[in-house]
């Protein structure tokens, strides 16, 4: 993360053993000591609190809590200073595994309730909703307690600043661990006793983050060279591979696009070395491995969150919309650059999951599914993975019929229980069920593959095919009656942004017109409910109604930088998807408007946040890729784009002062942002524009702009010339009038800098010249 100082903790000594690292919606942190299911709330709850007026679905899960809850806003705060307490801060997510364990343990407890909401004015935060709330607090907690996590619990003074913070705390003492009980107590004396201890040394915490998160261009610095910083940051992600099933490190093991996605950038401009034909390797096993390993639904599709061991076999079991999004970009980038069915599959496989299960009437996309859920309709009790996982009896129960032609006496079930590993005692290793909730039970994952199943049981490969298929859709049958886990139908206009990349995306290669207008109907979907046309911003969330009707919160939270800068990066998607320029001319606007609130004019590079919000005591700039990219990492290949579709020079410009103003991540440590590497590269290497002269709906030109969707391109644009001069494009490109087409053909062009090749009017003519 940031380049902070080393010693900032001020943590004392009693609490410093509670406050550990929770790997980022890890269940399985070593120091949490024992868990037990989730219980069902009461029909008629006890207590309401301020929290039931909310639209969140993490915030009304605490709204009959006995804990006198506020949401984050002015009324909170104006209590906290009125009756001069220090504030208590929770923040988390609806589908966060340790917030719900957290929420039970202590939260609906009736005596800790009491002590928080007499000592403490309490805050709630949907971390989701408030991603400027929780960036800045994580900073704190990362920075005191060298970890950090959800559930993230910090204390803060009337006017916001933090003291003290750590993330999960068991309700009691066990050995040398204090208690959230006991956290509380010592707290409220440490408040009335030494006051002014605890608020010097927040303060002199937080004039240490000021300057150890500050990220500028200094004077005269100058971008770093693309070749260096992409072999660096190779060989900094080749260091950390893990050989035998991929991914970037032992366990947990995250799926990472980002990573993926910069490896494909890379060999696409050293196809010839060893090192592009290994970071090829690299990307293509591991999402082989990703596709066959239990992260993987086999059942319902999509993907789970991150697997807990290092062969991708027992996953988190939430699954989250920006990993759908960044995920179908990715197998279908690796279709793109292998030719090999199985990723194209797999893309098409995590959009119908998303278009199934995940997806509003009105267009727009919900945010996640929990991992926990009734095992039965009889279940008061939740336990992780149930909605997913089977006993070798219900597969046999399920699947008893005789296979003919097969080897012996073989049922459907003996086949299946062989290709996906099911066992009768089950198939997870204790070391990964640390509470027995997986006792018993398989979570499937791909053993063989369809040569060595189908020559084992003596059928052919079509036939296993179809057994296994048979199988599936009988399985998904059976869980589609069982409690399904708590769905966050929450719509947030950022991932929104990444899932229209991934359907445009995925679109566009494969020729499918209903992906596209699914993605319309995204798009659509972004500028009816989340763009405010008074005010001229995006807004950040919407959610669905009792009535399923799309509704805003009282007071609409303004977007966020991501929020701009993926909406900005799918809508690119979809014009060169579609080739419909509102599309394009929506991208600019939105541009234009992300320059106005987030640029920083001093230092180069953008603000995660309005940077004039009073209640937000950092102004950060987020310097790591991670589970979703950075907004500047993005906003740098949007500029990049922007500035070769639209002619604004300026664009590559303010690229070019972003990636300056984060030279020195990128030179240090680019494996931070592999990301942003690519933008790096594509300023080094330059876009080219490939610009297709022809008939919007003429074969000829539909078959050119399929050759240029088949190749996986990183340095490109490609547009439409469609002859009509007064068009948006032609206005801000007046080289494309003298672009033309040959012979009444379809024409393409490949040009740099608009100094552009022989024109071409043949896709194989094309596609030679575009991997020349």
């Amino acid at each position: 993360m940031y380049n902070l100082p080393r010693s900032l903790s001020l943590i004392p000594k009693w609490l410093s053993s509670s406050v550990q690292t929770l790997d980022t919606k890890d269940k399985y942190s070593s120091f949490l000591s024992s868990s037990s299911p989730i219980s069902a709330i009461s029909s008629t709850p006890k207590h309401t609190n301020r929290l039931s007026k909310e639209k969140s679905s993490y915030l009304l899960q605490h709204a009959h809590n006995p804990v006198d809850w506020y949401p984050w806003g002015q009324e909170a705060f104006d209590k906290a200073k009125s009756e001069d307490k220090p504030i208590f801060l929770s923040v988390g997510y609806s589908t966060c595994h340790w917030c719900h364990v957290m929420e039970r343990e202590s939260f609906e407890d009736e005596e800790v309730g009491k002590i928080l909401s007499k000592n403490f004015v309490c805050i709630k935060v949907d971390r989701e909703e408030r991603p400027d709330v929780d960036k800045v607090y994580m900073t704190f907690v990362q920075a005191t307690s060298g970890g950090g996590g959800w559930p993230m619990s910090v204390w803060l003074t009337p006017d916001l600043k933090p003291f003290i913070g750590g993330t999960y705390f068991p309700p009691r003492d066990s050995g040398r661990r204090p208690g959230l009980k006991t956290v509380l107590l010592r707290i409220i004396e440490q408040w009335q006793s030494s006051r002014e201890t605890l608020e010097s040394s927040g303060e002199r915490v937080l004039e240490a983050l000021r300057k150890g998160t500050e990220i500028s261009a200094s004077p005269g610095e100058t971008l770093p060279s693309g070749p260096d910083v992409a072999n660096r940051c190779y060989q900094q992600l080749a260091h950390s591979y893990e050989e035998e099933y991929g991914g970037f490190r032992e366990a947990p093991k995250f799926p990472s696009p980002v990573n993926l996605m910069f490896l494909m950038s890379f060999w696409a401009v050293n196809r010839a070395s060893s090192e592009g034909a290994e970071a090829l390797r690299m990307v293509l096993h591991t999402l082989r491995m990703m596709a066959q390993g239990g992260i993987h639904d086999h059942v319902a599709q999509g993907f789970h969150r991150y697997s807990t061991d290092s062969s991708w076999h027992v996953p988190h079991f939430e699954k989250m919309l920006y990993d759908q999004g960044q995920l179908a970009v990715t197998y279908i980038t690796a279709y793109q650059v292998s030719g090999e069915r199985i990723f194209a599959d797999v893309a098409r496989d995590v959009l119908l999951y998303v278009s199934r299960d995940l997806s509003d009437m009105s267009g727009g996309f919900y945010s996640a599914e929990d991992a926990d859920s009734f095992p039965t309709v009889e279940s008061i009790e939740k336990r992780e993975g149930a909605f997913c996982v089977w006993t070798a009896g219900e597969i046999r129960e399920l699947l008893p019929d005789i296979v003919k032609g097969a080897t012996g006496a073989i049922t459907q079930a003996n086949i299946f229980m062989h290709h996906y590993g099911v066992k009768e005692q089950g198939n997870v290793d204790p070391a990964q069920d640390p509470h027995g909730e997986l006792q018993g039970q398989n979570v499937l994952i791909v053993r063989y593959s369809v040569e060595l199943t189908a020559a084992h049981f003596g059928i052919s490969v079509d036939r296993l095919s179809e057994l296994l298929s048979d199988a599936r859709a009988k399985l998904a049958e059976v869980r589609r009656a069982r409690p399904p886990p708590h769905l966050d139908t929450k719509m947030l206009a950022s991932w929104n942004g990444l899932m229209l990349s991934g359907f445009a995306r995925v679109g566009a290669v494969l020729g499918d017109k209903a992906l596209l207008e699914r993605a319309e109907r995204a798009a659509c979907f972004l500028r009816e409910h989340l763009w405010d046309e008074e005010g001229q911003r995006i807004l950040h969330s919407c959610y669905r109604g009792d009535n399923m009707e799309v509704e805003q919160a009282a007071s609409p939270i303004a977007g966020f930088l991501d929020d701009y800068a993926f909406v900005v990066c799918g809508l690119l998607d979809l014009f060169e998807a579609t080739q419909r320029v509102h599309w394009l001319q929506w991208a600019e606007e939105l541009q234009l408007r992300q320059d106005q609130l987030f640029w920083d004019s001093q230092g180069s590079g953008y603000f995660c946040s309005d940077p004039s919000d009073p209640t937000l005591l950092l102004a950060l700039k987020q310097d790591q890729d991670g589970a979703e990219p950075s907004a500047n990492s993005v906003s740098a290949m949007n500029l990049l784009r922007l500035s070769h579709h639209t002619g604004r020079q300026d664009w590559i410009q303010r690229s070019q002062q972003l990636l300056t103003a984060f030279s020195d991540r990128l030179i240090k440590v680019p494996v931070a942002l592999p990301d942003m590497v690519r933008s790096v590269m594509a300023q080094h290497y330059t876009l080219k524009q490939i610009v297709i002269c022809g008939q919007p709906d003429a074969e000829d030109t539909a078959s050119l702009i399929s050759c240029v969707n088949s190749l996986f391109l990183p340095h490109k644009v490609l547009m439409l010339a469609d002859g009509n001069t007064e068009g948006f494009l032609y206005q801000r490109l007046p080289i494309l009038s003298t672009l033309v087409s040959q012979d009444g053909k379809a024409t393409a062009y490949v040009c740099e800098n608009f100094a552009c090749a022989l024109p071409v009017t043949c896709p194989q003519e094309l596609r030679r010249l575009l991997l020349e």
